[in-house]
């Protein structure tokens, strides 16, 4: 048994928090754009351990396990682009690529960040984690799993104004007249977006669980990696400035 910390004890930061830390750090010293992503991670990430010390989720502990392992996806695609570049998932390539392209916006920097680490990543952890329990679980449990998965869209909602005020306005200016003008229109439209990916990627998740052998399955990662790669365009603007309308398919 874990023994009460004594009151006004400073709570301990998760591995997870320390790990982003510590990398932030390192980037923030070596003036890699990178670091943009990982603060908005930083963000989120604390925020929904937050809501799971509050037990606001039905089952916190299966909630840990996905950050935790959810983490670890991203942390494996640094390491592999640090090692050679091509060995990381192609996603994650242009988003760190982004970060050398001295004409890339911090907004498309974060946006491709987030892209690969849920267009990508965040379907192959919800998959792996399933895959453990799926076939065992009532239809009961199954929906706390996904009601679980959806209240984090709540989450990304009320954070996304702290990201935007604290992190990205700083570094452009222009988005402080767009919050002006547009209120909260601007962050309900982001926080549309990303719901819907992260809805994608719970249903690429359902069927990677459910894929009757290795070659669905990987006809089914190809498919999510084309998608990302499909929106990642759309954000880089590689097909002129209206491919970044796709976003919003």
């Amino acid at each position: 048994m874990t023994s009460t910390p004594p009151t006004g004890a400073a709570e301990p930061v998760p591995p997870a928090i320390e790990r982003i830390r510590a990398i932030a750090r390192e980037w923030d010293g070596a003036a890699d754009h990178r670091a943009v992503f990982l603060s908005c991670y930083e963000m989120m990430t604390a925020a929904m351990l937050l809501a799971v010390g509050e037990r606001g989720f039905g089952d916190p502990a299966w909630v840990n396990r996905l950050l935790d392992r959810f983490a670890e996806y991203y942390f494996d695609a640094v390491a592999a682009y640090d090692r050679d570049p091509a060995t990381a998932p192609r996603a994650w390539q242009l988003a760190h690529d982004s970060c050398r392209d001295t004409d890339a916006w911090p907004l498309q920097r974060l946006l491709l960040g987030i892209n690969a680490h849920i267009n990508y990543d965040l379907a192959l952890t919800v998959a792996e984690l399933l895959a453990r329990e799926w076939a065992d679980l009532t239809p009961e449990q199954r929906a706390v799993r996904l009601g679980d998965y959806r209240r984090v869209n709540d989450i990304i909602a009320r954070t996304i104004d702290e990201v935007q005020d604290e992190l990205l306005e700083p570094l452009m200016p222009v988005l402080r007249v767009v919050d002006i003008v547009m209120g909260a229109g601007d962050e309900l439209i982001v926080s549309r977006v990303l719901v819907g990916w992260r809805d994608r990627a719970w249903d690429n998740a359902i069927q990677l669980v459910e894929a009757a052998d290795a070659d669905v399955r990987a006809a089914v990662v190809l498919g999510m990696e084309a998608e990302a790669l499909r929106i990642a365009a759309g954000i880089s603007m590689t097909g002129g400035p209206t491919s970044f309308l796709s976003l919003f398919r």
